[in-house]
């Protein structure tokens, strides 16, 4: 054994989920499925606030664990536009510019990252936890009801998480992993007579 921690374990488990579940988002959303397609995904989302909580609980935090979830919040993300795309397409036409801000805000950090470290980034700050809840049930609100300032404000939300994940990177001379916020970084910074 080489000391190093496993990654066949409950957490890892947890995110592969969103792996599996995205092709079968896509059929159902393709194939019409629209309260099959909801019901999925909010097991998806159930198990994206889940597998952060049990890596800590379990003492299973790992670089892998971190890098894996953020690829599947990527993929997850995407997969949620294209069939939203496919099963509501009035809605989110009328919506395009807020869905757009969604998109960006998966997709500029990531770029971010892998333009300076060459590789992904996975801070999970609670920016983007709260950003990714916001998302998730303004969701809901916006397809089944018809309602679409809430997921408007969700998009704001999760374009202020991205600016913040990419103030990071600049920030950060190495890449690193599960940082709360852009305040963390910048306290390092500071000298120790000025931290509180």
């Amino acid at each position: 054994m080489n000391g190093e921690p496993s990654k066949l374990n409950l957490p890892n488990f947890l995110t592969g989920f969103r792996f599996i579940a995205a092709p079968v988002l896509l059929w159902l959303a393709w194939n019409g499925h629209g309260v099959a397609f909801m019901g999925l995904l909010a097991v998806a989302f159930l198990t994206d606030m889940l597998d952060g909580m049990v890596a800590r609980m379990t003492g299973q935090v790992t670089q892998f664990g971190a890098t894996l979830d953020s690829w599947a919040d990527v993929i997850t993300y995407l997969t949620i536009a294209l069939c939203c795309w496919w099963l509501w397409p009035e809605i989110v036409r009328r919506e395009l510019f807020y869905v757009g801000l969604i998109i960006a805000s998966c997709l500029l950090p990531a770029l971010a990252g892998i333009l300076k470290f060459g590789r992904f980034t996975s801070y999970h700050t609670w920016g983007v936890k709260i950003a990714a809840a916001s998302m998730g049930l303004t969701l809901y609100i916006l397809f089944l009801y018809g309602l679409a300032w809430p997921f408007r404000i969700a998009a704001v939300i999760c374009i202020m998480a991205a600016i913040e994940e990419i103030v990071i990177t600049w920030l950060l001379p190495e890449p690193e992993s599960n940082l709360r916020s852009v305040w963390d970084v910048l306290k390092r910074s500071m000298p120790s007579g000025h931290q509180r």
